[in-house]
């Protein structure tokens, strides 16, 4: 099947032409004609399976078809501003031709964009890309008309509701024309994305392409480490990669801002993209990073989905993400479009049970590879057992076996030289009563000590150990 296939309007065509895109992808090619036909749709689909055109184009391809310059006629509601960008520029390729008028709607700008935004809104534009909260602001101030609004996609749901978005969401849906088609993606469909889908969705097609599995041209492998060897590992792994493109992910703002350092320092051409940056440091970062400027990218999971950047060649998560399907966003941003990549984690022996989890749900085990000896012994991989240093440990140092615990803590099983096996001896209890009453006499210790030497009546709270 060809995109020629959908009878798509020849403007449309000339942009997917242009971008040299020949076959739809499964979410395009079984989406795209229920949006034409008018339905309402559920679509369950991972980032990187070509989501945003499955929406994009049938939507761009009905308005030429039925033209109204003085309305909003559709509406994209993201859980981020990267994406409402990304999709922003989608749209603008796909429409070259076209001249359909598009504009993304997004805090973290100041006030001109803010004005650039309002003038857009009060004069008619075609199609909107809006983050729920900045939409939500132009909305209050009373000149946002969507009463002739046709298309409504909710795209990447399930972040959305994650994030809180449920509230205004349901403000922006109650402001809406009622007589719309209603598109909503997303990667997964947890209770919260089904009634929300109930309640918002007519009759709804549901076409599910999500699979919990990252892209087959994805290389994956992982290294056991401490916390100790990340580093110089990672180093390691960037050296004579000059040129790729690198991600890297880490779980925490504060993590990616140490780590930007420390690469930092190594001349590494490198950027950083959180939430602690202003918006237009993250859009000159992020244009860097596409137009090549900029090497490796150091972020936090803000990236993780949605972003369509092609051509990255390695993904290193140097944090094992806390959810398990934030994996396979993470890495699904190497080997897009039928290219081959590689996806590398570093796990300490804290994330042993959480990689665990990301295995079960891929449905497959991910290699680990052999540390450099030059970093020294890693941890053995024993997801199943608790450490007894709850973190990194240190390079080198034998791996804690279960169930042991750390000296002095006063738990079963920790008596210095103790034989494995041996019976422990029961603590001995006492009872340390009020300072002011019930204190032992001196004439009272003299009593429980002649007791215990003729092996008679133990002293208060005094156990017998076990033999």
């Amino acid at each position: 099947m060809e995109f020629s296939d959908f009878d798509f309007h020849p403007d449309i065509l000339a942009g997917i032409e242009t971008l040299n895109f020949k076959t739809p992808t499964p979410i395009q090619q079984q989406a795209i004609p229920h949006i034409l036909e008018g339905k309402d749709l559920i679509g369950i689909a991972q980032t990187g399976t070509g989501k945003t055109a499955a929406f994009i184009l049938p939507i761009l391809n009905k308005i030429l078809e039925e033209p109204e310059t003085q309305y909003v006629q559709a509406l994209v509601v993201v859980p981020t501003r990267e994406l409402a960008v990304q999709i922003d520029q989608a749209v603008e390729a796909y429409a070259y031709f076209a001249g359909i008028s598009c504009i993304a709607v997004y805090g973290g700008s100041g006030g001109k964009e803010f004005n650039q935004e309002r003038n857009a809104l009060t004069r008619g534009v075609d199609l909107i890309i809006a983050t729920p909260g900045r939409l939500i602001a132009h909305m209050n101030m009373g000149y946002v008309d969507f009463s002739k609004l046709r298309f409504l996609v909710l795209d990447e749901a399930d972040r959305m509701l994650d994030m809180g978005f449920m509230p205004d969401i349901q403000r922006i849906v109650n402001s809406l024309n009622p007589e719309r088609q209603n598109l909503l993606f997303s990667a997964t469909m947890p209770h919260g994305v089904m009634r929300l889908a109930k309640g918002l969705l007519q009759s709804p097609v549901t076409v599910n392409i999500a699979l919990s599995k990252p892209a087959e041209g994805v290389k994956q492998g992982a290294y056991v480490v401490h916390d100790a060897q990340k580093l110089p590992l990672l180093l390691e792994l960037l050296n004579g990669r000059t040129g790729q493109r690198i991600l890297i992910f880490s779980s925490t703002k504060q993590a990616v801002s140490k780590l930007y350092q420390k690469l930092k320092s190594k001349d590494l051409n490198i950027g950083q993209i959180s939430s602690d940056l202003e918006q237009a440091e993250r859009e000159k970062v992020m244009l860097a990073f596409r137009n090549r400027q900029v090497d490796i990218l150091v972020a936090t999971d803000v990236l993780s989905r949605g972003i369509d950047i092609d051509g990255i060649d390695l993904v290193l998560n140097y944090d094992v993400p806390q959810d398990a399907e934030d994996y396979v966003h993470r890495v699904g941003r190497t080997a897009r479009a039928a290219r081959e990549g590689t996806a590398i984690t570093l796990i300490n022996p804290t994330d042993q049970q959480r990689f665990q989890r990301i295995e079960i749900l891929i449905g497959s085990e991910v290699e680990k590879l052999p540390v450099p000896e030059s970093l020294g012994a890693p941890p053995a991989y024993e997801p199943g057992r608790q450490r007894a240093s709850g973190g990194g440990g240190r390079p080198g140092g034998k791996p804690s076996s279960g169930g042991q615990r750390h000296k002095g803590s006063g738990k079963p099983g920790n008596r210095p030289g103790a034989k494995p096996g041996s019976k422990p001896a029961e603590k001995v209890a006492t009872t340390a009563a009020p300072k002011a009453e019930g204190q032992e006499g001196d004439a009272q210790k003299k009593n429980n000590r002649r007791r215990r030497r003729r092996g008679g009546q133990r002293g208060p709270g005094q156990q017998k150990a076990p033999e």
